[in-house]
């Protein structure tokens, strides 16, 4: 069993975040026995990522050799130098929803330059530390914008899987729905065939078998029965990747995919400063969506192969990752549970898993482009039809729906319908607010507090006439610290002295702290003095920074209940000149 890393809340030195997984695995000595399971894991998941990443690549609207350069370089470099063992990095369909407005408002050079900013913004976010907060974004939120995508991404592959030719591509999602149906007569059953047939070896195949992908059977078969098909039933015609994507190299137009290796280049020019401050929201939705997907991913692949991961090294590769890949073509790269969970599955053990798979797509490339360009499209959307599947975890989604609060429930539509109807960038954020003052509401319901007179169960004796024991129990923060204050203002009105009890209060905000002062103060306008009994550590350091201590005849601090005891009955039985004289003092109870 690999040994796990260092205490997760203990926070590692910039020095030693790069490579901190690699290294890990190498200082736990690393044998021959496990670089072949690396290899092989590694040979599995590049098969598998290959169709993938074209699929993907096509989904956001670029030509498909670009999503290979992602898993070619990406992939490599974020294994390289990141903080999980055996996550498998590249391009993912949680990003097709957020990249495919830009490509057709910018091009592809705008998507490139997107996701390098994307990659600077990572790159800080890891250097700052802010891995860890990533675990703040409520479950409901992740779940919701999730669900979505998968419905976004589902409804995109409708045009290839039905071999739609619709007249424009609108990237609204309700307007993207009326194009297809008005292009409705124009299906292909010959593009639905293939579709279909692809789906079914996908779906069924794993219910045979877990030794062999779906995807390694199922392309093939697509392919094959792509390129035999039209030999044998006369008109028969699919669209495939040579047939619909072609690229310019040198002087020569080639079908499909170029049988060349990601080469660096300068992919934007002519960039204007408008151009970036009009990418910088996408830029950023794009570093939040890696940074959450790959983060999640991690902590998946923790469950599965018992590790830990460091979050701050994952986002600084992921960070390098995404800076370097969009010089060689590549969109921008996260973390992908399906392949990782795939490497893990055929015997994953250190990153040279993630590794081998950018390599064997590498050798893909160069030694089988031609081979690539027989792939339906229809397969392609067939394959993507089943990711969305996956990841919409249909059944989760609902079982969430039935058993959690009603408070989340709302927050996890929400999410859902603001990302099908608009997009993640703005579900997330409406959808973190909202749990956030969610979760204010029921931080401030768990505050309590309570009043006695005459006797008291935590004091060792009755208390004399006058006198008023006011329990908080809780935090007294922005949430709660009206609602725990105003009370004072009825019982100066009718008792010489107040004990606050703050042995239960572990914490205070400025709020807290302002309706305290007025609380104190009011009380003194009404001549009764205030004891605050038990303070806690952080109440005191707040009070002591205002300067808020014991002012002679209206304010006491008491160490314990004798102490406030006595100090109130010295008040009370002081002269009557000192205070208002009350006529209605609050009598112990019987």
């Amino acid at each position: 069993m690999p040994r796990r890393f260092r205490d997760p809340h203990e926070q590692v030195p910039l020095r030693e975040l790069p490579a901190a997984a690699l290294r890990a695995s190498l200082r736990e000595g690393y044998t021959k026995a496990d670089f072949k399971a690396d290899a092989m894991a590694g040979l599995v998941v590049g098969i598998v990522a290959l169709p993938l990443s074209m699929a993907l690549a096509i989904a956001v609207g670029a030509p498909p050799q670009h999503g290979l350069y992602t898993a070619v370089v990406g992939g490599f470099l974020v294994a390289l130098l990141g903080g999980s063992r055996v996550q498998v990095t590249g391009p993912t369909a949680a990003f097709v929803v957020i990249l495919a407005p830009i490509v057709v408002k910018f091009g592809l050079s705008g998507l490139l330059l997107a996701g390098f900013m994307a990659g600077a913004i990572l790159c800080v976010m890891g250097l700052l530390r802010l891995g860890r907060l990533i675990e703040f974004i409520p479950h409901p939120v992740t779940t919701g914008f999730t669900a979505g995508i998968a419905l976004v991404i589902a409804v995109l592959q409708v045009k290839d899987l039905f071999g739609l030719r619709p007249h424009g591509s609108p990237d609204h999602f309700f307007e993207y729905i009326w194009t297809m149906w008005q292009a409705r007569g124009g299906l292909s059953f010959q593009e639905l065939g293939i579709g279909l047939g692809t789906l079914a070896v996908l779906v069924f195949l794993p219910r045979l078998t877990n030794r062999v992908p779906g995807p390694v059977v199922a392309l093939p078969l697509a392919a094959l029965a792509g390129a035999i098909l039209p030999q044998v039933i006369a008109g028969f015609h699919v669209e495939t990747i040579a047939t619909k994507f072609h690229t310019q190299v040198g002087e020569q137009l080639v079908s499909g995919i170029p049988r060349l290796p990601p080469l660096p280049s300068i992919p934007w020019h002519g960039v204007t400063f408008g151009m970036v401050q009009d990418l910088l929201p996408a830029a950023f939705a794009i570093a939040m969506l890696g940074a959450i997907e790959s983060l999640l991913c991690a902590v998946v692949a923790d469950g599965m192969a018992r590790t830990k991961h460091d979050p701050d090294s994952e986002l600084i590769a992921l960070g390098v990752g995404n800076l370097v890949t969009p010089l060689f073509g590549g969109i921008p790269a996260t973390g992908a549970i399906a392949r990782t969970a795939t490497s893990l599955r055929f015997g994953a053990r250190s990153p040279v898993a993630a590794m081998v798979h950018s390599v064997t797509v590498l050798a893909a490339i160069v030694g089988g482009a031609k081979l690539i360009g027989y792939l339906p499209m229809a397969s392609l959307a067939a394959l993507l039809l089943m990711v969305a599947w996956n990841m919409a975890d249909l059944r989760h989604f609902m079982r969430i729906v039935r058993v959690a609060p009603r408070s989340d429930v709302a927050v996890l539509l929400v999410c859902f319908g603001l990302t099908v109807a608009f997009d993640m960038v703005i579900a997330v954020g409406v959808g973190v607010v909202f749990a956030a003052l969610l979760f204010m509401r029921r931080m401030a319901a768990l505050t309590k507090t309570e009043i006695a007179v005459g006797k008291h169960p935590a004091l060792p004796r009755d208390l004399p006439p006058g006198v008023v024991v006011y329990d908080i129990d809780g935090p007294l923060f922005f949430g709660a610290a009206e609602k725990a204050m105003a009370t004072l203002g009825i019982i100066g009105d009718r008792a010489h002295v107040v004990i606050l009890r703050m042995e239960s209060v572990p914490f205070m905000d400025a709020t807290g702290l302002v309706a305290l002062e007025s609380a104190l103060e009011a009380l003194a306008q009404r001549r009764c003095m205030a004891v605050l009994l038990g303070l806690q550590r952080q109440p005191r350091r707040v009070l002591r920074s205002a300067g808020l201590g014991p002012k002679p005849g209206w304010i006491r601090i008491a160490p314990d209940a004798e102490s406030a005891i006595r100090a109130a009955e010295e008040f009370v039985k002081g002269p009557l000149t000192a205070r208002r004289l009350k006529k209605d003092v609050m009598k112990p109870t019987a």
